[in-house]
């Protein structure tokens, strides 16, 4: 007896995806106006490496620190946000404290009340920093600058590899894509910080991926049928990507979800965000990627129109 693959999406789809535009532009553009209402009204909530904060290296006596007991009895010191993580082998530890209120005496005693949690018998305290808002700052500058310029070389290798229409509409995607993960991020108030700009970051370069597909099978078809209309172009090339889209994104999502299930406090935040990027940015790369093509002269008006007129003509006559 011979197993059959198993087909979540049917091959031969013909899903009319530039009628459903209809719906999609409206709804975009609300999930927009929320994200940006969201983000300067209740704002994002800012983690160590935006708010500053202390910064503990200790070491730990056995083979590896018990991460779990570390974390256990920081948790009832009541300092707020407190990050711990294996730094160069199994018994060094980085322990990140949020900036308390109350200046710096009010850090040195958070410092102290780490000190007595652990007790100087099993750990050795290496460094205390104190990372103030100014380096804060800059973090949160130099993160944003990551961000523009990828979007930036991104057009520019859209623009090269394909045509100017395609790298503005891969842009309008992408841009789509981390103002819904801000909007997220806003909404549900988890932590913020640099592993949060790493999350947008593989967000967009997994939007453009699954972009680019379409664009390049837009792109053979475009030369194959010169007759075609733009609109069915763009609904062929989507339908006969969808299957590939559809099932790599469901693979990523129950590996994320896992993640976030199983992964601990420390990633939480990373694959949160991951989780919701990569529904959005399958979202946008049918709904959204394509479609914006239509508003572009990515093929003479002469053409299209003689094309246009074409697939009229080739319409069954209604009764």
């Amino acid at each position: 007896m011979a197993w059959k693959p198993l087909r979540l999406i049917p091959d031969n789809t013909n899903l009319p995806f530039m009628k459903w535009a209809r719906i999609r532009t409206p709804v975009s553009i609300v999930l927009i106006i929320l994200s940006f209402a969201l983000f300067f009204t209740v704002g994002v909530n800012a983690g160590i490496d935006f708010k500053g904060g202390t910064v503990m290296e200790i070491h730990s006596h056995a083979e590896a620190a018990d991460m779990a007991g570390i974390r256990s009895k920081l948790d009832t010191l009541g300092l707020g946000e407190v990050q711990i993580q294996n730094v160069g082998g199994p018994n060094e530890v980085l322990i990140r404290i949020a900036l308390q209120p109350g200046g710096d005496a009010a850090q040195q005693e958070a410092v102290q009340k780490v000190r007595d949690a652990l007790g100087a018998e099993d750990y050795d305290y290496r460094s205390v920093e104190v990372v103030g808002p100014r380096v804060s700052g800059e973090l949160a500058h130099t993160g944003t600058l990551a961000v523009l310029f990828t979007i930036a070389g991104i057009m520019i290798y859209i623009w090269f590899r394909f045509e100017w229409q395609f790298g503005i509409a891969a842009v309008a995607t992408l841009v789509h894509d981390a103002i819904l993960t801000m909007g997220f991020f806003a909404l549900t108030q988890i932590d913020f910080n640099l592993s949060s700009i790493a999350a947008i970051l593989t967000i967009i370069g997994y939007s453009l991926n699954d972009t680019v597909v379409i664009f390049d099978r837009i792109r053979e078809i475009l030369r194959k049928y010169k007759q075609m209309p733009i609109r069915d172009v763009i609904d062929l090339a989507t339908n006969q990507t969808l299957a590939r889209t559809i099932m790599t994104s469901i693979t990523l999502e129950l590996a994320l979800i896992a993640l976030f299930v199983f992964g601990g406090p420390v990633i939480r935040s990373f694959t949160a965000a991951m989780i919701w990027g990569i529904f959005v940015a399958t979202a946008s790369s049918i709904f959204i990627g394509g479609p914006i093509l239509i508003y572009f002269n990515i093929r003479p008006k002469a053409v299209e129109d003689k094309a246009s007129a074409a697939a009229e003509k080739a319409k069954p006559a209604k009764v």
